[in-house]
């Protein structure tokens, strides 16, 4: 929480505060380098340890845990922790908790069904990131999860009319070139693999997760657009939803298991860091992300499918050949593209088209006249904010 308020308390000092920034713009400026460094830092190990926790915490040798107790888990330690920052916030009135969430929960009631179908298809997306990671390599799983992108961006046109520019199809279209690379080399057997893994399986599980990471996302920004609620308020609520929904889907798929086994089957340490990651990796994220733009987003992006691929060498015999390094290298390629700002999208298509030209052609400005303004390249869209972890991307426009 201290994060988020100190962000905002230049914005909120007004224009006849002074901030300690004003009177040291050199500290400021080393000192905000040193948070986007922190940022790049914890999305790059945000984005590979939970892949390669839960893929190591699968591939154990003895007792496989239930991957529906495990979302289970994440939900509620994810709830309780978003009610306990809620009550720091109260400054720790109980009284006060209790008003706010009753008039934040219950009397606003319409707000807080519409987080259930958002809810669901998280459940979903979560239950379904375990299949894939069990039957897919780590740096497999971690390329082509990257097709979420597309499929964000293509709902986002769809479903709330956003425009892309030419370089982000192009990158789109980079980006599933990549994907498909990767799979097919997956398909032609890269390498030895387990007996009990299903790379179709796995395959099916990551587009699926994909999809509804994709839908739920844009979904939930046309809902929520211009509704109050904080970060905290909004993952709670969903929390709630997702622990009820979680308990559905363990008793449909796993209940008679559970109930014979128990609940906690399987649990080591690794299973608990796993949990602990999915809990509290997102709303960590949620926090520095907001020092870092799409640039660095998809820098972080970039190396942790690096990141992915050399651990997975290193810790599950991972072989890389040239069809997968052309494959992970068009992806990678793709993410900067799409993270790029329209300015600068703007700005290589304009320098392409100049040097097609017989010419450069160059606009001089009418001396004694200002020049034009510059228009903003930043949306506050989907098609520009790509890389936001799950978290942040439920509360758009909260």
């Amino acid at each position: 929480m201290a994060a988020v308020g100190s962000g905002g308390s230049t914005a909120a000092a007004g224009p006849g505060a002074v901030s300690a920034g004003a009177l040291e713009p050199g500290t400021a400026s080393a000192a905000h380098r040193r948070l986007k460094y922190i940022s790049l830092a914890v999305l790059v190990v945000q984005n590979a340890s939970l892949i390669l926790s839960i893929r190591y915490a699968r591939t154990l040798p003895g007792d496989r845990f239930f991957a529906t107790t495990a979302v289970v888990m994440a939900e509620v330690l994810k709830g309780l922790t978003c009610l306990l920052l809620l009550f720091a916030q109260k400054r720790g009135n109980v009284k006060h908790l209790a008003l706010f969430l009753h008039e934040a929960v219950l009397v606003q009631y319409v707000d807080t069904l519409k987080l259930a179908v958002p809810s669901l298809i998280y459940t979903l997306q979560n239950n379904l990131q375990y299949v894939a990671i069990s039957n897919l390599p780590a740096a497999t799983f971690q390329v082509t999860y990257q097709l979420k992108i597309l499929t964000t961006a293509l709902f986002s046109v769809l479903m709330l009319n956003r425009s892309l520019s030419r370089l982000q199809w192009a990158s789109l279209l980079l980006l599933f070139t990549g994907v498909a690379i990767v799979q097919a080399q997956q398909a032609g057997g890269g390498g030895p693999r387990p007996l009990d893994q299903n790379p179709g399986a796995g395959l099916a599980a990551v587009v699926a997760s994909c999809l509804s990471s994709g839908f739920a996302g844009v979904y939930f920004e046309k809902i929520l657009k211009g509704s109050s609620g904080s970060v905290w308020l909004r993952n709670l609520q969903l929390g709630l939803f997702g622990t009820a929904l979680g308990l559905v889907g363990l008793w449909w798929a796993e209940g008679t298991a559970v109930a014979r086994r128990g609940f906690f089957f399987g649990y080591t340490p690794a299973v608990w860091g796993v949990v602990l990651n999915q809990a509290f990796g997102g709303l960590l994220v949620a926090v520095v992300v907001k020092y870092a733009d799409n640039i660095l987003k998809g820098f972080a992006t970039s190396l942790s499918i690096v990141l992915s691929t050399v651990a997975s060498i290193r810790l599950f015999g991972f072989h890389v050949d040239p069809l997968f390094a052309l494959g992970a290298g068009l992806v990678i390629g793709a993410v900067y593209l799409y993270s790029l700002p329209r300015g600068a999208a703007k700005a290589i298509a304009s320098t392409s088209a100049s040097t097609s030209t017989s010419g450069p052609c160059t606009h001089q400005q009418p001396p004694g006249q200002p020049p034009p303004p510059k228009l903003s390249s930043h949306r506050g869209d989907l098609s520009t904010e790509p890389f936001l972890p799950k978290l942040l991307t439920k509360v758009k426009g909260s």
